[in-house]
Order: structure tokens, then sequence, then C-alpha cells
């Protein structure tokens, strides 16, 4: 199993000291020292003037982060493709491919925000027909040889070839998702699936029965079912108070950013969003005893072990873990980063390991 560094850039808190651009700051530095502890990945959220993530061009900041490292790998989470031309998309992680030397993996989705909709004028109410148009040609953009063409209900061009050319061949891609439809979209197209415990234990019962709904789907298509990885929120405990602090900090995080970014109105809530009204009703209802395996890696390593060998036996090949939130400081998520590159990691094989022989 491999680990990453994961941050959605929470910053819209109540009486919050801290500017965007610090976070963005502290981002790209706990970015490469990712790196530096032997962590195969980073991955960077795209959020747009909204309630949640102040940053907003994570292929801008990967940019930097890969001219400053050597082996992590860069990945958006997500690029929220309606939101943009795939054409432009394809041109940009296509560069970040070739400038890093094939580092990138690609994870898109329709996000979930209609206030980062509106502005672009794009389309919020059919986005899953628009996400799932856009991806088939973000893919074909990349693998083929020679310029394509393209009518359909979103997108029409005449004749396009992108330049430079990504080096991998394909840039290994994922559909980020807490929905059905987005499963099925992942196992059509053949890319691995990215999901958030918390979210999909409310939708599926946990990680292993969405790997089983993933393969399925797969096996309906006649494929097998792509690289599957999860996402944790990450606190360290050692102490009864600490636990207090980890469990206000989280909770925090899911009542003053989540919840009033997620369309959780099923009046407004469009049809293929209605299963977020469920979880939104949860997550501004849940106490801080609440907080459970499902959605955090909290306490001592030992505990961290033994829940993610439960992720490891579904089947998740990767891990990538949310460490800066809540208003965490900056010196307590750098100290956690190392703890768990010392103490959790070992007990997993996988590129950690070569980078610490």
């Amino acid at each position: 199993m491999e680990f990453g560094y994961f941050t959605l850039s929470d910053n819209y808190y109540r009486d919050n000291p801290r500017g965007a651009n610090a976070l963005v700051d502290q981002i790209v530095e706990e970015s490469i020292y990712a790196d530096q502890l032997g962590m195969h990945s980073v991955w960077i959220g795209e959020h747009h003037f909204s309630t949640l993530g102040v940053l907003s061009c994570p292929d801008i900041v990967l940019a930097n982060v890969a001219a400053r490292t050597k082996r992590v790998r860069l990945a958006p989470a997500v690029t929220v493709l309606p939101l943009h031309h795939p054409i432009r998309v394809a041109e940009q992680w296509a560069t970040l491919d070739m400038l890093s030397g094939g580092r990138v993996d690609f994870a898109t989705g329709r996000g979930y925000d209609r206030r980062e909709y509106q502005p672009f004028k794009a389309p919020f109410e059919d986005n899953s027909a628009a996400f799932a148009e856009g991806l088939e040609l973000v893919r074909r953009l990349w693998s083929s040889e020679f310029p394509i063409s393209h009518r359909g209900k979103y997108y029409e061009f005449e004749d396009i070839f992108i330049t430079p050319r990504p080096v991998q061949r394909p840039i290994p891609t994922y559909v980020a998702t807490f929905s059905r439809p987005s499963i099925d979209l992942a196992a059509k197209l053949g890319c691995g699936l990215v999901v958030a415990p918390f979210a999909v234990a409310m939708a599926f019962g946990g990680l292993a029965q969405t790997a089983d709904v993933f393969r399925g789907a797969a096996a309906a298509q006649g494929k097998t079912a792509g690289r599957m990885v999860c996402s944790y929120f990450v606190h360290f405990a050692d102490t009864a108070a600490e636990e207090i602090e980890a469990r206000q900090r989280q909770l925090r995080y899911f009542q003053e950013c989540v919840v009033p970014a997620l369309p959780g109105d099923p009046k407004t809530a469009p049809p293929t969003y209605q299963y977020f009204v469920g979880m939104v009703n949860n997550l501004r209802n849940m106490k801080p005893q609440d907080l459970s395996d499902n959605s955090v890696l909290m306490g001592k390593a030992e505990h961290m072990i033994a829940t993610l060998k439960k992720a490891e036996a579904a089947g998740f090949s990767e891990v990538i873990c949310y460490f800066n939130v809540g208003l965490k400081p900056s010196g307590q998520v750098r100290d956690e980063m190392a703890r768990f590159m010392t103490e959790v990691a070992p007990a997993f094989e996988g590129a950690h390991k070569r980078v610490s022989a």
C-alpha cells in the first residue's frame, strides 16, 4: 500500500486568522516535505470561491512542486472537469506530465457546489453527462497520434491535436465518486477510483462494499476494475485531551466547511445529487463522539495500522492522508506527517520502504 499527502485547502472557518495565501504557501512546503519523507504522491484539491477550499489552481501549484521534488507523484484532488473545456484540461496535464518526467496521476470528478458552476456558466443540473463526455475527450486527446474531431452535446471541435505530448501513455486516470453513476463511468472507461471512506460508508456501507460494487461494474463491462485509492483524515492523539482536541477540530471541518458546500436541500439538489441530502443531515447533527474509523485515523499508530489493514484487505492500493485540516498548526502537520511515515507506513509494503532503505 502506498501513502500520499492530500488537502482540500479548507480555510473557511469562523474567526480564522489564517489567510488563503498563507495556507497555499503551507501546502506547497508540505508537498515538498512529503517527497522528502518518501510519500508516494501529493493530491491537491480544486475549489473556487466556495465555502470549503481556497486553492483554485492545483495544476500551477503542482508544477511548482514538480520543479522542487524528485519522486513524488502529482495529482489533482480533483479537477472539476465540467468547469473547464476538455481540450484545455488535456493540454495542462499533458504539459505537467512532460515537465515532471511522467509523474502525473490525473483524478477528476463533477464536484458538488452549485456556486462554483454559476460564474463559469457550467451545466450543474446535468453535469453527469457533461462530465462523461469531457472525460472521454481528455483521454482521447492524450492517446491519439493524429488530430481528432468531435461533435457532442456539450463540446464540438475539428482536427485538434494537443502538444506537448504526455510522457505516460496513458496518464493514469481516476474518477472521484460518492455515487453509483460515477463508479459505473470509471468501470466503463477503465479508470481507477478515488473515494472518501466517510461518504461511501453512508452510500454503500463501507470500503469493502464499495470495492465490490466497482468490481461488479467493471465485470459487467468485461473489464478488470482499476486501481482504488481512498482518503483518510489523520490525527495523532496520545492522550485523552489530544483526542478531544482532534475530534473538535475534525467536527469543525465537517460542519463549518463541508456542510455549507454540499447540495443538502432536497428541494434544490438535482436528481444526481439527492444522495447528499442524507449525508448533510448526518454531518450537521454529528457529535464529536460519532467520529469513527469510517472517516478518521485518530489515536496512536497501532490503531491507524489496524484500520488501514482493512482498507488494504478490501483492495485499496493507496491511502491519501489529510493532515492539514481544521486549522491544525503547520508545525503539527509536519510532525504528524513524519510520525505517520515512521510509525505507520513501515507496516505496509510500498515505495516508502525503497526510499528509506
